[in-house]
């Protein structure tokens, strides 16, 4: 009998505890059938799988470098190892290397439990690898189009306001009083004064920034933002 321990992970505070439940219960249901003795589990919550800088992944790959006592590391699909396809192959090599083994309890990985080539999983596991890598980067682009177009809208997206605007019922309008103000700056600037001057400006007319003189960086900000 082998000795494993359970890699499970979930990407958002969308989902759920019942997430990595679920992936342990199926897990612990392999290794039962398959004689793994589960002897440990590394959780990760709201993480994204699209790197591998994740707590429990980490030591996870520094306890593999160590004697320890198991040589499986179980995951629910491989996704849940991570969904950036270098960052796999260079976690597996780093696996490999300490006499580890990566096996997926849902889908057919490139090696067996004993360590022997899995023929068909070399290529399925690439598959899988590929789809993974896909769809989040598919879904990463969804979003930021998405939020891109709602903020095209006039939409509340969420983050920094710019200065010159406010949100009410999460839609963005300008200030107008703080509209003015952008509107100087880019008339000053427009003339060739530079940002100190026109800060030093802005203070000796008592036009303050959260009580405070203007940042340099928050006028050159101002200056580079298109508007919406």
């Amino acid at each position: 009998m082998k000795n494993a321990i359970i890699y499970a992970r979930y990407s958002s505070e969308r989902q759920t505890e019942q997430s990595i439940e679920g992936q342990l219960r199926i897990c612990n249901e392999y290794a039962a059938q398959n004689n793994l003795n589960v002897v440990d589990t590394y959780i990760d919550r709201a993480m994204s799988g699209t790197n591998d800088n994740r707590p429990a992944f980490q030591q996870m790959l520094s306890d593999c470098c160590k004697p320890v006592i198991w040589d499986i590391v179980l995951v629910y699909a491989i996704d849940r190892f991570g969904r950036n396809s270098i960052e796999i192959a260079v976690n597996k090599q780093k696996l490999k290397k300490n006499g580890k083994t990566l096996i997926s309890a849902t889908q057919r990985t490139s090696e067996k439990i004993d360590g022997s080539k899995n023929l068909d999983g070399i290529l399925l596991e690439n598959v899988y690898i590929g789809l993974a890598e896909y769809y989040s980067a598919e879904l990463s682009q969804k979003v930021r189009r998405g939020m891109a177009e709602s903020r095209r809208k006039g939409q509340f997206t969420g983050g920094h306001i710019m200065y010159g605007y406010k949100v009410v019922n999460k839609k963005i309008f300008i200030d107008a009083n703080r509209a003015n103000v952008v509107r100087f700056i880019f008339k000053q600037y427009a003339t060739g004064v530079y940002v100190k001057d026109i800060v030093a400006k802005l203070t000796e007319q008592g036009v303050l920034n959260h009580g405070k003189p203007f940042a340099l960086n928050t006028v050159h900000r101002i200056l580079r933002t298109e508007s919406i």
